[in-house]
Order: C-alpha cells, then sequence, then structure tokens
C-alpha cells in the first residue's frame, strides 16, 4: 500500500479476517526486506517528523492499528492517545466482536479500563482505630456501563482488564454508584463460557522468533507455512479409512509471507542461517498452497488471509 489511506484500508481488511475467523493471536514478524521497500516511501512519505509510522515502521504501524480496532469502541479514548497513525481511524472498518457491548447490551463478561482506586465502604473516610485491619484497597473500573464497578486489587490507572460481573443484573438498575465484581484473566470469558474475546498482538523480530517466542506453554503444537510451492491445501481434507490426515491440536499456527514468500524471510533470519536451514518448509508440519491454479503472480498477504 502507497498512501495513507490504502494502509489503513489493508489493516481494516486483516483486522476483519481475525475478527470473522475467531483468530486468538496474531504475529506480525519482520521478513528482513524492508531495505527492498525503500522506494515507496522516497515516492509518498512525506518527512515523517509528526510521528508517522506508516512508512518509516510499517510494522509497527499494522500492530497500532490492529491493536486499535480488537479494543472495544468506549476504550479506544482511554487508551489509544491522538496519534497520527490514527488520522484516518474514522474510516476503519467496525469488527464488532463479542467483546465490543453496548451500553444497553448484558453479557457476563466486559473490557473495561481503571480509572482509579478507593478504599473499602465505596471509599467514605472514617477514623481508624490502632488496632482496625488495613482498609481493603479497592480499583473503580469504567467497563461502559452506567454505573462503575470496584474490584478487590491494586490497579495501576488507564489499565484495561476483563471484568466478570455478578449475576444479579437488577444492581446495574438500582442508584448505587459502583457495583462490586472480579477481575479475571483474558482467557476466561473464551475458557469458561466460550465467548470469542478478541487476539492479541505480538511483534516478533524474525520468522524464527515466531515460533521460539510463543506465548502458550508447549508452544504451537500444530503448524502451517503458506507458499504457491507447497502441497494443494485440498489434499488435507482427504480421510483415511480411520481418520482425517491433519491432527488434533490446540494451539494452531499458520504462516503468511510478504511479497517475496517466505523463502526471503527464512534466507534474512540469522538464527535460522546458523542452524543451516534453507527451506521454510522445513520449519512446519505442513507446507501448503491455499490457492492451486491461481490466475494471478502473486496473492497479497491481506488477500491469502482469507483464504486461509
Amino acid at each position: 500500500a502507497l498512501t495513507p489511506e490504502l494502509k489503513g484500508l489493508l489493516a481494516g481488511q486483516i483486522a476483519r479476517a481475525l475478527a470473522v475467523f475467531c483468530v486468538d493471536e496474531v504475529v506480525i514478524f519482520d521478513d528482513g526486506q524492508g531495505n527492498q521497500r525503500q522506494s515507496d516511501k522516497q515516492s509518498y512519505h512525506q518527512n515523517g517528523d509528526d510521528g508517522y509510522t506508516g512508512y518509516s515502521d510499517p510494522n509497527h504501524f499494522l500492530i497500532h492499528l490492529l491493536s486499535y480496532l480488537e479494543t472495544p469502541p468506549f476504550l479506544r479514548k482511554h487508551l489509544f492517545p491522538m496519534h497520527p497513525n490514527l488520522k484516518l481511524a474514522g474510516s476503519l472498518p467496525s469488527l464488532d466482536m463479542p467483546h465490543h457491548l453496548r451500553s444497553n447490551e448484558w453479557c457476563r463478561y466486559r473490557e473495561g479500563v481503571t480509572i482509579g482506586q478507593q478504599t473499602e465502604e465505596h471509599g467514605k473516610k472514617k477514623k481508624r482505630r490502632k488496632d482496625d485491619m488495613p482498609p481493603e484497597e479497592l480499583t473503580l473500573v469504567d467497563v461502559g456501563l452506567s454505573q462503575k464497578v470496584s474490584v478487590p486489587a491494586s490497579i495501576p490507572p488507564h489499565t484495561r482488564v476483563t471484568i466478570e460481573l455478578p449475576d444479579d443484573r437488577e444492581v446495574f438498575d438500582s442508584e448505587r454508584s459502583t457495583v462490586a465484581a472480579s477481575a479475571v484473566a483474558p482467557s476466561t470469558p473464551r475458557e469458561e463460557a466460550g465467548y470469542y474475546w478478541g487476539y492479541t498482538v505480538r511483534a516478533a523480530p524474525s520468522l524464527s522468533a515466531v515460533i521460539t517466542e510463543c506465548i502458550y506453554p508447549g508452544g504451537y503444537d500444530l503448524t502451517f507455512g503458506t507458499s504457491e510451492r507447497g502441497a494443494p491445501i485440498s489434499d488435507l481434507t482427504k480421510q483415511t479409512p480411520n481418520q482425517s490426515q491433519v491432527p488434533q491440536f490446540n494451539h494452531l499456527l499458520i504462516v503468511f509471507g510478504g511479497v517475496a514468500g517466505l523463502e526471503a524471510a527464512v534466507e534474512a533470519d540469522d538464527e535460522l542461517r546458523k542452524l543451516g536451514v534453507k527451506e521454510p518448509k522445513n520449519l512446519f508440519d505442513y507446507w501448503v498452497n491455499l490457492c492451486p491454479g491461481q490466475g494471478s503472480r502473486t496473492i497479497r498477504t491481506e488477500e491469502a488471509i482469507w483464504l486461509g
């Protein structure tokens, strides 16, 4: 993408694909081809002193916009200060994921942002005796409802948290200014209630780091590399008399290359060079072609994601 408008459109297309297919994690890795894109910068880059990173650091730009789009709309003003990368944010598509709740929608879980701390009894001050227990620290959280919620923990302001609300909905119809709730792990809505709860964004300095810096214990247990030189994806759907060829998995990884392909990323990876890895297909459990017989010489990354 050559213009800021097109760069934003590309990020929006990728974010839509991540949301539609319920992707849990997206990793933006450096394929080592940055120096070969200087012509784009020289033709369209406008100074860049204003902090816009669409040309100077495309990986940062994409991470910035993907993170922004994943965040529930009412939280964005709290978590994302004004920035040149977000100048065209109004034209980005809506993801409308399950955790992008409106104020009139009910869900047991909500995303929120911490806005301050208070002591027990809703911040009311009272004289303490020497033998009194220290007051419990409570943190106020804005979850997009008319009332704020309080959680029994000390959390710094402007921190995004996942909140589990009480089962009694009537407390939110009362005149109470705050409602007691609990802070839970971001994975809880998915693990406990089966909700798709958005994606996390991770940066990797190289292709090898995508795999070695995996955030899941035990790593990815099933990996796919994509290339026009891979085996047709249809081969994997063929079943043997007993089972499908694709095994069961907990964490599946699909890796898409840039215009130059994953081959170029392998050549630019110092760690892989030290290990003597020359063919990208040796890094993955499956090396597949998502679109056999393609009518164009190249399939763009944002197009391949929808195919995958």
